[in-house]
């Protein structure tokens, strides 16, 4: 995967909670596709408290209404390669909305763990022969 920086699109997707497709929960099946489309990441976020174009609020507060709650899927990439994937949500979507924003990636990374061995904090080397930091304790 190359490192995404500079300007870049936010692909948010809005369903809820309950909403399937082949029987699989349509957030999943947007990750897992936009996975498959090659895009730089996607994340999910299940709200607390929604509605939508029905107008019925859907809580966690409320025992009974605690059903089909909002969720958030999150995609940045480039525009190129979100709009290209604007293609699929509309073949997979009859519920939900979908917006694009502009937004800039300044910093977009990933760490290569090795098992067994420690991440430095940010600030330390971490690079003792023991695996610990300068304070003789395993940076997290």
């Amino acid at each position: 995967m190359n490192a995404l920086t500079g300007r870049a699109l936010r692909l948010t997707v809005l369903v809820g909670e309950n909403d399937t497709v082949h029987r699989r929960p349509l957030y999943a099946e947007v990750v897992h596709r936009a996975h498959a489309a090659g895009l730089a990441g996607a994340s999910v976020f299940r709200g607390i408290e929604g509605f939508g174009a029905s107008s019925r609020i859907h809580t966690a507060r409320l025992l009974s209404l605690a059903e089909d709650l909002p969720v958030a899927v999150v995609v940045v990439d480039t525009e190129e390669r979100v709009r290209a994937f604007l293609l699929q949500l509309d073949e997979l979507l009859t519920d939900g909305l979908v917006t694009v924003e502009e937004c800039e990636v300044v910093l977009h990374r990933t760490s290569r763990r090795v098992p067994g061995r420690a991440t430095p904090a940010a600030g330390h080397r971490g690079d003792e022969a023991d695996g610990t930091d300068a304070k003789g304790k395993n940076s997290l």
